[in-house]
């Protein structure tokens, strides 16, 4: 076999050691394919010997999810290098040869840019994920449900879909999300039908506010339709469900109307500058920000309101657009929200310097436009509320990095295809999709539902420092399960 190095363009990118992260339960034989030895005759030029990197192909235990790509002969040769799991493109090529007779799950080392030291890791971690144990003795939900910590479930946010149409460096960047990458295919994905079950089920736990997000969820076919049979549902007291959409607002005025009519509440529109050249470098399509701000007003217009609007601040990106923001939405009927750069996932290179911290950003605007505090609109709010003190409307500042509020975080996740992740920053979740397909009834899966939600202990926010080093473990992205 070739020396791998033959097939590596080391013009871009190095290959950096990273420890692989393998299954807590027990596992098959493992194999490693060697990148780099220090005594390697065929080291590039420049190349420093000494650690090497490595491969891992780990065999997976029984019951994981194996639909993408995951099934023996998948992986041979350049099946390996075209699967998701496999997202650069330097190291696509080399392991073109890599024969593996049995299904695996690969960990994979970072690439990191040689300009710019930024790593990207490339593991994918969306198929590490059992289906959850059914408990033999059934119960009936009660409507008050809460988690280890006395935390009450209360909202519910569903992906709709893993694709975007946006390159957001926070979220998708395009050195991970590029044209190679490997999304779920339809049949992956929960059905409408599927994600209405699992809603009705989530509402006797005591569900009351549904959150639409993807990837970006005006991309999934009909999503009105969806829509239409989630708006149907109201609580076990008779409420009508807080049925909400968070978009990145490319499709909102076309999709605006029909979204109202089919029963949607409101709607929440990411736009992270009012600078064209600073919006477009972020979102990293050149979608110009005048579309977004027609998507607004459309939106307003059809009555999808009060309609939120979040701007993710990074130090040094967009920070200077914050003044601009607030100047343009003060005295509309717009909620303009502040968000810290979190390290959401493991693609966006997330550094603690790039925080702006929310304490700062209320400064600046105070020093134009005086503030003072708005108590919560409910437990579990994210964002701290702040008025105008000349009557000019509200901004918020969602403040999860400097000013955690794990303490009471009531929302659960469902990803694009099933799996309910209890924390945004989780590194498993639990395939509901299996229990659904598999024949389960509704009684059964609610109980299953109830034994998660009661065990959950995530605060992962609440134990974060400038270095995530002790807390360094795969996270899922925020493209996969939403923000």
């Amino acid at each position: 076999m070739p020396s791998v190095f033959e097939k590596l363009d080391f013009s871009m990118h190095r290959i950096h050691p990273r420890p692989a992260h393998a299954f807590t339960g027990p596992v098959g034989s493992a194999t490693a394919a060697t990148f780099a030895r220090s005594n390697d005759s065929n080291l590039p030029t420049g190349w420093a010997p000494g650690r090497r990197s490595s491969l891992q192909l780990i065999a997976p235990p029984p019951g994981l999810d194996r639909d993408r790509n995951q099934h023996a002969g998948t992986h041979q040769r350049e099946g390996l290098a075209r699967s998701g799991l496999v997202q650069s493109r330097a190291l696509a090529c080399a392991v073109t040869g890599l024969v593996v007779s049995y299904s695996v799950t690969i960990c994979l080392s970072a690439v990191t840019d040689v300009m710019t030291e930024k790593i990207i890791p490339l593991t994918d971690f969306r198929n590490l994920t059992a289906a959850p144990a059914v408990p033999q003795l059934l119960e009936a939900p009660s409507g008050l449900l809460r988690d280890a910590l006395g935390r009450q479930l209360h909202d519910l946010r569903i992906s709709v879909t893993d694709r975007c149409n946006f390159r957001c460096v926070y979220c998708m960047p395009k050195e991970v999300f590029d044209k190679n990458y490997s999304f779920l295919p339809q049949t992956a994905l929960l059905s409408f039908e599927e994600i209405t079950r699992i809603v009705r089920l989530f509402v006797a736990h005591g569900v009351e506010k549904i959150r639409l997000t993807g990837g970006e969820p005006l991309l999934r076919k009909n999503i009105e339709k969806l829509v239409e049979m989630l708006a149907v549902i109201s609580t076990p007291g008779g409420k009508p469900l807080d049925l909400t959409l968070t978009t990145n607002g490319s499709l909102l005025a076309r999709k605006a109307q029909s979204l109202k009519d089919a029963g949607l509440n409101r709607v929440t529109v990411s736009l992270d500058a009012l600078d064209d050249v600073v919006f477009q470098r972020m979102n990293d399509v050149d979608f110009p920000v005048v579309d977004v701000l027609k998507g607004l007003d459309v939106a307003h217009q059809a009555g999808l309101g009060p309609i939120k609007v979040n701007m993710v601040v990074k130090g040094g990106v967009n920070d200077a657009d914050i003044l601009p923001m607030a100047r343009y939405f003060k005295d509309s009927p717009f909620i303009l929200r502040f968000i810290e750069y979190m390290d959401v996932g493991t693609s966006n290179g997330w550094k603690m310097d790039e925080v702006v911290p929310s304490s700062e950003v209320v400064q600046r605007i105070h020093a134009e436009f005086p503030l003072e505090p708005v108590p919560a609109n409910y437990l579990g709010e994210t964002a701290q509320r702040w008025r105008y003190l000349d009557g000019g409307g509200e901004v918020g500042m969602i403040s999860s990095v400097t000013q955690t509020f794990c303490g009471d975080c009531s929302r659960a996740r469902l990803s694009t295809e099933g799996k309910l992740y209890t924390c945004l920053f989780a590194s498993s979740g639990h395939d509901l999709r299996a229990l659904v397909r598999g024949g389960h009834s509704d009684a059964e899966i609610s109980t299953a539902v109830a034994y998660l939600w009661r065990a959950r202990n995530n605060r992962y926010s609440d134990l974060r420092s400038s270095n995530t080093d002790g807390l360094d473990k795969p996270k899922v992205e925020m493209s996969y399960i939403g923000g």
